[in-house]
């Protein structure tokens, strides 16, 4: 293995344990739902991805993954980690892909779009038809136990349709506007350095 491959790897490893030290530094959003809860992991994951391409990208995350899994465990049977896993991918190889197409801050500016209308799309269709009723299986719940949670935090919140509209849909879009204007704030300040220590 030559050096330059170790250092991708090192930073890809490296840029992982600071989306998962982000993921600490979170606080929940509860006039959306009890269940959202925002942080910046994804921020290092797309500089990241920006820098080692889509293969680095996806070692970012499974590292951040791999590590809450050690050192924090999972406290939803892994439905959790599974949808986190999904929408940093949904949100970030895109963003990723277009980018290493188009370098510049406008090709950055629309790849981050199409990752963050991506990513909301994912959130729903996963929300609703993968993780939320795993969830709701293991737990030995039901849609109208988890809609009387969230009604109670959010009253527009009273049936599924409105739990993806009020909830969902607000939170993601929320959620990637921020890293993603965060992102074109910061990349170029911190990419040159950091692509040096790879060269």
């Amino acid at each position: 293995m030559n050096r330059t491959k170790v250092r991708r790897l090192t930073m890809a490893a490296l840029m992982g344990a600071i989306a998962f030290i982000l993921m600490y530094l979170n606080f929940g959003v509860p006039f959306l739902s009890p269940f959202a809860e925002f942080d910046l992991s994804a921020l290092p994951e797309m500089i990241g991805g920006f820098i080692l391409g889509p293969a680095g990208a996806v070692e970012i995350i499974a590292v951040k993954i791999l590590l809450i899994l050690v050192f924090k465990g999972t406290s939803s049977m892994f439905t959790g980690e599974v949808q986190n896993f999904l929408l940093s991918l949904a949100y970030v190889l895109p963003a990723v892909l277009y980018y290493r197409k188009h370098r510049t801050k406008k090709g950055a500016a629309i790849g981050l779009a199409l990752g963050s209308v991506l990513s909301v799309i994912v959130a729903i269709f996963t929300n609703l038809y993968l993780i939320f009723p795993a969830y709701i299986y293991l737990y030995g719940m039901s849609w109208d136990s988890i809609i009387e949670i969230c009604s109670a935090a959010n009253p527009w919140i009273t049936d599924v349709p409105t739990f993806a509209a009020f909830s969902v849909v607000p939170f993601n879009v929320i959620s990637r506007a921020v890293t993603s204007v965060i992102t074109m704030l910061v990349y170029k300040k911190i990419s040159v350095p950091l692509k040096k220590l790879i060269q």
